[in-house]
Parts: C-alpha cells; sequence; structure tokens
C-alpha cells in the first residue's frame, strides 16, 4: 500500500510539483524502509499517532497498516491536495499547520500521542526540544533526522556529539539510536546519511526542580558549552563562587563534555 519511488515521482507530476528545497522535502520511497520505521514505532491498535512533515503520504501509509489512529500534519500548503488524495480514503486527518506553533491542544483532543517525523536538519532540534518543554501528552517519539542531529540527541558524557541540546533532551526523556538509514531510500537522494532516534518522555523530569531550578541549571550549561574546549574553571569563571568545585565534587579542571546532567546539578546546588 506505500509509495515506490516511481509512485511518489508520478504524484508530483500529477499535481505539477517538485520538492521543495527551502523547506529541505526528502520523500522516502521505499517500502520497506517506511515499513521499518512504522515497525520500530511500536505503534499499534488504540494508539494515537500525530506524523509530522507527512509530505506525500509514504510512511503514513506504513503507519496505517499498524492499525493506529493516524493524523497527519504538513505546513507546505501545495501538498495538501495530493496528501488528502492519498490518506484521506483511509480516515486519516490532515491537519495544515507549522509544527512549532501548532495547536497541540485542539490537534490531540486530550489525548495521549506518539510523534513520528522526517525533519529537515535546519527545524530537528527546535522542534524536539519545543516539543518536549510544552507537550507533556506527547509520550514519545521516533524521529528520523540528519545522522550528525540523532547521534547529538542520544550522546552521553563524553561522546564527541554531546553537547547542551543532549542534555536538554536528558532532562525530559531517554533517548537513542535506533537504526541508520541511507541517502538512496529518499527521492531526491541527499547528500547525507540519516538516523532513527527514539524519544521517550520520562514520568518527571531527570533532577528535581524543587532542588535545582530548571533555569539555573541550564544557564550554567549554555555558559559551559558556549567555551566547551576550555576547562570549567574557565568557562565558569565569572559564575563560580568561591569553593564551588570543591563543594559539589566536579573537578574544576574538567571540560563541559565529560560532565553528566548531574554533576552540572551538583554545581549549581553547591554554588
Amino acid at each position: 500500500m506505500t509509495h515506490t519511488r516511481t509512485d511518489l515521482v508520478a504524484l508530483l507530476e500529477a499535481h505539477g510539483l517538485k520538492p521543495s528545497r527551502a523547506l529541505g522535502q526528502n520523500f522516502v520511497v521505499d517500502p520497506n524502509t517506511v515499513r521499518r520505521i512504522a515497525r520500530l514505532a511500536e505503534v499499534g491498535p488504540g494508539d494515537l499517532v500525530l506524523e509530522i512533515g507527512a509530505g506525500l503520504g509514504s510512511l503514513t501509509l506504513a503507519l496505517i497498516e499498524t492499525g493506529a489512529e493516524v493524523q497527519a500534519m504538513e505546513v507546505d500548503r501545495y501538498l495538501l491536495e495530493p496528501l488528502r488524495s492519498v490518506v484521506g480514503p483511509h480516515g486519516v486527518t490532515v491537519h495544515h499547520a507549522d509544527a512549532l506553533n501548532a495547536n497541540y491542544d485542539e490537534i490531540l483532543g486530550g489525548r495521549e500521542a506518539a510523534i513520528i517525523a522526517n525533519l529537515p536538519y535546519n527545524v530537528a532540534t527546535p522542534l524536539v526540544l519545543h516539543l518536549l518543554e510544552s507537550q507533556p501528552l506527547i509520550k514519545r517519539m521516533l524521529v528520523m533526522v540528519q545522522k550528525e542531529v540523532g547521534e547529538r540527541f542520544a550522546a552521553q558524557a563524553g561522546d564527541e556529539a554531546y553537547g547542551a541540546a543532549s542534555l536538554r533532551v536528558q532532562y525530559f526523556a531517554d533517548a537513542k539510536v535506533v537504526g541508520k538509514i541511507g541517502p538512496s531510500v529518499f527521492y531526491p537522494k541527499p547528500n547525507v546519511d540519516s538516523a532513527l532516534v527514539s524519544i521517550v518522555r520520562r514520568d518527571k523530569v531527570r533532577i528535581d526542580p524543587s532542588e535545582v531550578s530548571e533555569s539555573d541549571l541550564f544557564e550554567v550549561i549554555r555558559m559551559s558549552f558556549a567555551q566547551r574546549r576550555k576547562m570549567l574553571r574557565r568557562s565558569l569563571n565569572g559564575w563560580a563562587s568561591e569553593g564551588v568545585f570543591e563543594r559539589s565534587g566536579v573537578g574544576e579542571t574538567k571540560r563541559p563534555e565529560e560532565l553528566t546532567l548531574e554533576e552540572f546539578a551538583k554545581l549549581v546546588a553547591a554554588r
């Protein structure tokens, strides 16, 4: 039931459309890949799935096969008619919205949901963080992103990709790379590899906000990673009070990529 490359190209031509470079559109055109994504999403009957960036419905069709209730969001108004022609007969509601400012209360109707999304490079990080920060009903996500972005989401202390975004994700959720996808399954073919990242919201944030405030914690994280190659005693020179490293048990000669979220919290609590 899913699109092949021939199907998708024909659908574009029938509507006089071409993939938008400005919107970072790369459509998945391999049935095995979209079914693999649907399988990794671990959704089925009784689940509400919101697919962000549904495009022309290749992945949407695979998600329908799981038996989950599927809704689709698409920002490109030119894709709405062909998308609805593909998924509307299967009972999928298509929302014309920008995922960064969509009305999720209205779309989800107060129900818990899973997000499945193929995200372009420029929107991936801000969107994932926005959903974690503002949409508690979104309990899990499976996002397909550029490989470097996916590694950053899932990175742990000491990993090369580890940074402020990694820690922001960790504060709210547990993330891991669950698959790699090469460029050949997309139309047009991108110049980069992609990663599938599973992001599962924690029951509560990882650091108790009654002990260390979220704003104070991430202020220190931002300051530290703004000068990530410097030792903490230098990057936090204007912030650190006398004896804060000794009280926290965090070595002043460490660099930010070596610290866990809990160690950053100890620094803040010891100030």
